[in-house]
């Protein structure tokens, strides 16, 4: 096929939807990203915070988004994805204007009454109410506004828009932190979130492409959520995947209290981070040609090695350059096993549960994060604080994941859907 009919092809085999909901995400992505980018250094310097604390607090910001798209991919289901998404995006504002005025005079009553690390730690769940319902109906959408022949790409094209997002997010929360506070950066990604609601008012309407039923009732919902809770090699998958998750998911907690501690305190941490989703808006789609005859899973678990792999450059090379160096080779894992993860999960949902195991999709990110964090801030006091050998920090982390990689190839082997590659 040419390139003129490959493009036709795509041009073509889209709904509207499709355009919709994958801009709104990559601005949906920029607040988020944005956000997380700056909160270790919010929560260490300016709210006082230590490194445990500080990491733990970081990772349950990103743990709990995730692991909530269970119930979120369900809600969107019965809700329709309109009416999830504009839901969504008005429970972010309000999520971020609060998270950024944590240390203002007017909730000083409440900081005087309540102990800090308790409105720190519902604050953070906050978003994860919005997003959780975002996440699962954008991916449901990809497949729903997208004919087969373009489905792949689709994929493709999704995790491209979220990493312009993720790559614009840290950069934007870099130049806000520097000219205007920290604190600013939260209330720029409420003010993104803000105009993603009247965007999807406006221009989003519901695909019917694939032709698949919108579930009945509250009833049917449950027995979704069921019918995946009691799959139990599909639920295994989940919980292995995870450890590729706690390895990724040090770009946003370890790295920025690395740098900042043994390297650099004055660095731009942001623009460090922002290294991955740069790397994924310039090389996903060559990442994925090359990559595009491997089956899924051989590329989910050679995605993993070589995110695994990649925090030994940091180790050896403790630099500013490392850590760039560090992040670019996470990157080319998360390029390698990303979409092909959503093709794969999506490929073993049924018609009309779509939401709901793609919400289910979302949990390895969730328990990643959640469990990240605490076990580098862990890593980090003990080799780094008590040890004076902070680099080991990055070998424990690659040995997470180099194990991941091992049970995901026995699984593999052993109980992965022959139907399913």
């Amino acid at each position: 096929m040419g390139f003129g009919e490959r493009v036709k092809e795509i041009r073509e085999g889209f709904a509207p939807a499709f355009w919709v909901a994958n801009v709104t995400e990559m601005f949906e992505r920029l607040a988020y990203y944005g956000a997380f980018a700056s909160l270790a250094n919010y929560l260490q310097s300016n709210l006082g915070f230590p490194t445990e604390q500080t990491a733990s607090l970081s990772g349950i910001f990103g743990g709990l988004v995730w692991f909530l798209a269970i119930v979120g991919g369900a809600v969107a289901d019965r809700l329709g994805f309109r009416r999830a998404l504009s839901t969504a995006y008005l429970i972010l504002t309000c999520a971020y204007f609060l998270l950024g005025s944590i240390g203002s005079a007017w909730m000083a009553p409440l900081r005087h009454v309540v102990p800090l690390f308790w409105i720190v730690l519902v604050i953070l769940m906050l978003p994860a109410l919005g997003i959780s319902m975002v996440k699962p109906v954008v991916v449901g959408t990809t497949k729903s506004a997208a004919k087969e022949n373009v489905r792949s790409i689709g994929y493709s094209i999704y995790y491209t828009m979220v990493n312009v997002g993720g790559a614009a997010g840290p950069y934007v929360a870099s130049v806000a932190h520097r000219h205007v506070g920290v604190q600013s950066v939260f209330r720029i990604s409420a003010l993104c979130v803000f105009v993603m609601f009247f965007a999807v008012l406006f221009f989003f309407r519901q695909p019917r492409i694939s032709g698949e039923e919108q579930t009945s009732s509250l009833g049917q919902t449950a027995r979704n959520l069921g019918t995946v809770l009691t799959n139990p090699k599909f639920m295994l998958f989940l919980i292995i995947f995870s450890g590729y998750w706690v390895v990724y998911w040090q770009v946003y907690i370890g790295l920025s209290l690395y740098v900042t501690k043994y390297i650099d305190p004055h660095a731009a941490v942001e623009l460090v981070i922002m290294t991955d989703g740069l790397s994924v808006i310039l090389l996903q789609m060559i990442v994925s040609h090359i990559t595009r005859k491997i089956p899924s899973f051989r590329a989910i678990t050679i995605g993993t090695v070589i995110s695994a792999l990649a925090w030994l450059v940091i180790a050896f090379h403790p630099t500013i350059f490392g850590a760039v160096a560090a992040v670019f080779v996470v990157a080319l894992g998360e390029m390698t096993l990303s979409p092909r993860y959503y093709e794969y999960v999506s490929r073993l949902a049924p018609e009309g549960q779509q939401g709901t195991y793609m919400g289910f999709a979302f949990v390895p990110i969730g328990i990643g994060s959640l469990v990240g964090g605490p076990v580098m801030g862990y890593f980090l006091h003990q080799f780094g604080e008590v040890g004076h050998r902070p680099a080991l920090a990055w070998w424990a982390m690659t040995g997470v994941g180099l194990l991941t990689a091992l049970c995901l190839w026995i699984y593999d082997r052993t109980l992965k859907p022959a139907s399913v590659n």
